[in-house]
């Protein structure tokens, strides 16, 4: 019976890590090094979590596009002949209207659980000085005389951290403007430009991907 439970809480220990491409191992890291090795695995599960809610929001976003397109061809064109008068079709009007806040709502909560995701990333770039600083204080200016993965100071660890962290702020603005902007713009073209900044996402370059691999090299995560 304790075998089985000791096996449980193994199972439960590396569950955290199986999204990354080369599981972490808890081997014999402890201190600093463990939390480093959390940390980047908890980087690349964070911007898989964003990447998903990305995908959502470039459907949902395509589909209010589609509503507000929808409306105004009702307005323009589904009307009912009363007599000699022409009026559009109100329930239509309604309906479409419903749709469109329904998406807009959709929209507004994807974009709260990419702002939840950015609040975690933040703690770990908070959690990052913080060991830049204990290393200071040990150690002194120069850090430990060895590093302790493969090539990278304390202090590289924390300017990664920081420099994903800044990207995926201005993302995060840029996904607000757009939720504040798609339903009530009158230009199609400034709503499919709208659309393409999302799905494109501009501020998350290659060079950010790039920064994410060496994190994941680095500590282990990923087979040079």
């Amino acid at each position: 019976m304790h075998l089985i439970v000791c096996h449980l809480k193994l199972e439960v220990q590396l569950y955290k890590y199986s999204e990354t491409t080369t599981p972490a191992r808890k081997g014999n890291l402890t201190g600093s090094a463990r939390k480093l090795k959390d940390n980047a695995a908890d980087w690349h599960n964070l911007i898989l979590k964003w990447d998903r809610l990305n995908e959502e929001g470039s459907s949902v976003a395509a589909k209010i596009v589609n509503s507000k397109i929808s409306k105004e061809s009702l307005k323009e064109h589904d009307v009912l002949m009363e007599g000699d008068h022409l009026s559009v079709a109100p329930s239509l009007v309604h309906q479409n209207s419903q749709e469109l806040q329904a998406e807009c709502t959709n929209l507004q909560n994807i974009v709260n659980k990419m702002a939840h995701i950015l609040s975690k990333m933040e703690k770990m770039v908070s959690a990052g000085r913080g060991m830049c600083e204990l290393e200071k204080f040990q150690y002194g200016a120069k850090g430990r005389p060895a590093p302790l993965f493969q090539t990278w100071s304390m202090q590289q660890f924390a300017e990664v951290s920081s420099r994903l962290y800044d990207v995926y702020k201005q993302e995060l603005a840029l996904k607000q403007t757009i939720l504040q902007e798609l339903a009530h713009t009158t230009n199609m073209d400034l709503s499919m430009v709208y659309l393409s900044s999302w799905l494109y996402q501009p501020y998350i370059e290659d060079s950010s991907k790039l920064l994410l691999e060496s994190l994941l090299i680095e500590t282990g995560h990923r087979a040079l």
